[in-house]
């Protein structure tokens, strides 16, 4: 062939690396939308959250909550990818302020720059980043000079970019170490924890912190495993959870089309050591404890929950707080999410916002 020949071909479509590839950044298109810059859209309408984003769940919801305005002073205490945190920035303008804060060093400063770039030539508030645990809220007052927030803000469920990359070790659909630390500079990991936990601990981790039905028989199935070798991976955990529950991954991989939408037999427990971990519920107690001292007069707080542990804590302290004259209105009921966002957004199922109001 000539090169003129080969110069009037059309150029062939850009293809995929592989018809089945195992890398993680190989294996989902949407994490190189430079390459293929409709994948984050067509993925979003087949319901499903694109790899290495995140979808800001209920943000509707969370504005009309705690009213941000302009000239407010807000906290993000769970910034992530920023979804949440681009949405207080619109309705705040130049005059107000962001201040947020994350555990991931390195998402912190990846959502830094996304957050300053998207404005282009419009006037934005100033936005300052903590790679700090949101516990720890009122110990940044003043360093930035300043009395108190008007928005406190909580995301408390775990980003999709972290769910997503196998070497965080959060999920149960890939395979990588049983890791699961939000903060690289904690010192125990999850594997840690499953050998060195008492069953009577974990068996208590399972039902109160992810309302797992069969905390008794899984945590059984960890010690006779534990017993004969480490569990370090996190196919080794979803393995453990799906013979208990009858399954193999295969079988469940398998499943109808009508079953499709169900919950992972290996959610709950995931989660639960997840929260352990990390936590979670720790630094939500002293955020609780924290915000009415914190918040300045009609500052609004939301949290934004994603089961029933966190959710009883979150909504005992706010109606308490409103009994004793804390905070002058609570939300009554939690926020559910509407059928139309849980169709395109999933993960937002078991999410429920809290707000309260002080004087």
């Amino acid at each position: 062939m000539t090169n003129d020949q080969s110069q009037d071909r059309p150029r062939r479509r850009k293809r995929y690396g592989g018809t089945h590839p195992k890398r993680f950044e190989q294996r989902y298109k949407e994490l190189a939308p430079e390459a293929y810059p409709d994948i984050q859209e067509h993925v979003r309408q087949q319901g499903r959250t694109p790899a290495g984003t995140h979808v800001p769940i209920m943000a509707g919801e969370v504005l009309d909550a705690l009213q941000p305005g302009p000239g407010d002073i807000v906290a993000d205490c769970t910034l992530g990818y920023g979804g949440h945190a681009a949405a207080f920035l619109e309705r705040i303008g130049p005059t107000g302020r962001l201040i947020g804060f994350d555990l991931d060093a390195a998402q912190l400063e990846r959502t830094r720059r996304r957050l300053t770039e998207q404005t282009d030539s419009q006037p934005q508030a100033p936005i300052t980043l903590h790679h700090a645990n949101y516990a720890g809220i009122g110990n940044v007052l003043a360093t930035e000079g300043i009395d108190g927030y008007d928005v406190i803000f909580a995301d408390l469920g775990v980003s999709s970019m972290q769910i997503d990359d196998p070497s965080r070790g959060f999920s149960y659909k890939h395979d990588g170490p049983l890791d699961m630390r939000m903060d690289a500079r904690r010192r125990k990991t999850a594997a840690d924890l499953l050998a060195a936990t008492s069953a009577e601990d974990l068996s208590r981790a399972l039902r109160d912190l992810a309302d797992e039905p069969d905390h008794e028989r899984i945590v059984a199935a960890v010690v006779e495993r534990r017993a004969r070798q480490p569990i370090t991976r996190t196919f080794d955990l979803v393995d453990i959870v799906l013979g208990v529950k009858g399954l193999t991954r295969r079988r469940w991989s398998q499943r109808p089309p009508e079953r499709q939408r169900e919950l992972h037999p290996a959610a709950r427990t995931f989660q639960a050591l997840r929260i352990l971990v990390n936590d979670e519920l720790g630094s939500l107690r002293q955020l609780l404890r924290t915000a009415p001292y914190i918040l300045r007069p009609a500052g609004r707080i939301g949290i934004l929950t994603f089961h029933s542990g966190e959710q009883h804590l979150v909504a005992e302290a706010f109606a308490a707080g409103l009994a004793d004259g804390t905070y002058a209105a609570a939300s009554p009921e939690p926020v559910r999410p509407s059928p139309a966002e849980v169709a395109a957004n999933p993960r937002a199922r078991p999410a429920r916002l809290h707000w309260a109001k002080k004087p």
